[in-house]
């Protein structure tokens, strides 16, 4: 992983000694409100609904052992114990004190870790798939292009103040496992007719009050011209997105309303002037970034392994963890293993500082002291021995993180929602409980297959309730709290953006409701489709029908709710 130098080092410890001095300036009565308002922000810090909430960057999803002990600590320490991983690939904890935080971020600091750029008006935390390095299906790892782009992007003067948040998302596998047509900016790593590597460039994408699908600006771009295309894209976004309306300050909208081929060809004559500048990306420069992603020294023995086969014939439940939670690996004899912070009864996302202290020591043991944040909300250990999983398996089941439920529908994704988020009209964690507890039979969970649940308190997103196979978006309804439900949702390379069912819900039919739904495509599924398969050949009216059949107080008692939903994008948001 990429070891900060001098430089580096010396930047975040300056940051840090800044806003020692803010906070004291702050507490003292010497800056107001609204003057520490944009310095907070600037290090991560947001005032939520009960307390301050720190967010963390990890940048695409990385952590050595070292930091995730450190995270560990900082729970235990300044906050309640527990932190809790987003879609973005940070970490965010709840309840910290203000006059804690210049202490907290001097200690991250300490393990080359920080808050800066992981919210205000910037190029936010760089996310990536959490396969990368180590997938199959990959042409080469992405984490070095994020990470050039991070060096890029981080403290650009030009981009410190832009008309909203901007983030990017980079993926090099057949699959895309990183959300990546719904990013401001995305990028595919392809191959050219001339066997080149370079990029398929996407702009406009997001989720938040008006969802869109990115759009390609660029079939192929050499990567040589990564920066400067880049640098194009967000000076014509700086210059020309709106800052007088905060719901339509996105580039999604700046994209939608000049139309994607006059964006073009504004981004084509900006980069005419910043093609062959200093921006060049050159090879050398890409050589010294990928030295720090050298893969880690494989065992060639591991292949040769003989009991893990024995293993799964003797223990069945080990058997269903390996086939749910557990994934191939470029490397013979390697897996890679999704833990799932999905257990019945705990919040999704969410892990204890008790966790994060085993999990860093199981890093260490078995996948050479790395962990990966997950854009679903889990963490990954991406590279065990074959021959390990079974002792990985049963330390895992001591720190109730061995739930096979990964790609199931309860693996959901879930934001905070009312719980802790002044945007939030709804709860999310209890709705998430409700469901674990209805739906708690895992032969069920397997005989549904893959199905992607993400739910949001609010039209922010931040759950991409847009992008699941079923959504979930709480309201508010003359102070009750209503849910709103779409189908076919995919944020895979088909991606897509779900259609809303009908009236919102009550917050006690959210389950039952989807028992419904799910009995549909029980009944209609065809051998080897999947959920999303069957909603994109039936469309919602079969479903609409199960769903309403009751009809009349309880289900018509919601109609136009989704109207009223949430007050628009802010600048908390978390949603891609």
């Amino acid at each position: 992983m990429y070891q900060y130098d001098h430089y580096d080092q010396t930047i975040v410890e300056q940051r840090v000694v800044q806003f020692r001095g803010q906070v004291r300036r702050y507490l003292a009565g010497q800056l107001s409100d609204d003057e520490f308002r944009p310095l907070r922000l600037m290090n991560g810090l947001y005032l939520q609904r009960h307390a301050y909430m720190l967010r963390i960057a990890i940048p695409y999803g990385l952590l050595s052992s070292r930091q995730l002990r450190l995270l560990a600590h900082i729970a235990r320490r300044y906050d309640r114990g527990f932190g809790h991983f987003t879609t973005r690939q940070n970490i965010q904890f709840n309840w910290p004190e203000l006059m804690d935080v210049p202490d907290i971020l001097a200690e991250l600091a300490g393990v080359q870790m920080h808050a800066i750029q992981t919210s205000g008006n910037c190029v936010r935390n760089v996310t990536s798939d959490q396969l990368a390095g180590v997938a199959e299906d990959e042409l080469e790892d992405p984490r070095v292009y994020c990470e050039i782009i991070r060096q890029w992007s981080t403290f650009h003067p030009e981009f410190t103040y832009l008309p909203r948040k901007f983030k990017i998302a980079v993926a090099a596998a057949a699959q895309d496992r990183a959300a990546v047509q719904v990013h401001d900016i995305g990028l595919y790593l392809v191959k050219n007719a001339a066997g080149e590597t370079g990029f398929q460039v996407l702009v406009g994408g997001g989720l938040g009050r008006t969802p869109i699908i990115g759009k390609v600006i660029r079939e192929f771009l050499p990567r040589e011209h990564l920066l400067s295309y880049l640098e194009a894209i967000l000076r014509v976004y700086n210059q020309l997105g709106r800052r007088d309306n905060l719901n339509k300050a996105r580039i999604k909208i700046l994209v939608k309303t000049l139309g994607i081929e006059p964006f073009r060809r504004l981004v084509e004559d900006e980069w005419a002037q910043l093609k062959d500048s200093a921006l060049r990306l050159e090879q050398i420069e890409i050589d010294r970034v990928s030295r720090f992603f050298a893969p880690p020294p494989y065992d060639p023995a591991a292949a040769a392994d003989t009991g893990f086969a024995l293993q799964l014939a003797r223990d069945k439940a080990f058997a269903t963890w390996v086939r749910h939670n557990v994934v191939n690996h470029k490397m013979p004899g390697y897996r890679a293993v999704y833990v799932s912070l999905k257990a019945p009864g705990t919040a999704p996302g969410d892990a204890t500082h008790e966790q994060m202290d085993g999990l860093a020591g199981l890093a260490d043991r078995y996948s050479f002291g790395q962990l990966r944040t997950t854009h679903t909300q889990n963490l990954l250990l991406a590279d065990v021995r074959q021959g390990d999983l079974y002792e990985l398996w049963r330390q895992l089941h001591t720190l109730k993180l061995a739930s096979p439920n990964v790609g199931t529908l309860t693996d959901m994704i879930c934001c905070p929602g009312l719980d802790f988020c002044s945007l939030a009209n709804a709860s999310s964690i209890s709705i998430a409980r409700q469901i674990q507890e209805k739906f708690e039979d895992l032969d069920y969970l397997y005989d549904l297959g893959e199905i992607r649940l993400n739910m949001s308190g609010c039209m922010n997103a931040c759950g991409h309730h847009h992008v699941g196979h079923i959504g979930i978006l709480g309201v508010d309804k003359k102070g009750e709290e209503w849910y709103q439900i779409s189908l076919g949702g995919s944020s895979e390379k088909a991606a897509s953006l779900g259609e809303i069912l009908g009236p919102s819900v009550p917050r006690y039919e959210v389950a039952d409701t989807l028992e419904r739904i799910l009995q549909v495509y029980i009944e209609q599924r065809e051998e080897g489709e999947r959920f999303l398969d069957v909603v994109r050949r039936l469309g919602l009216e079969p479903f609409k029908e199960r769903v309403y059949a009751k009809a009349g107080a309880g289900a018509g008692a919601g109609a136009g709710a989704g109207a009223e939903a949430g007050a628009g994008e802010t600048m908390l948001a978390e949603a891609v």
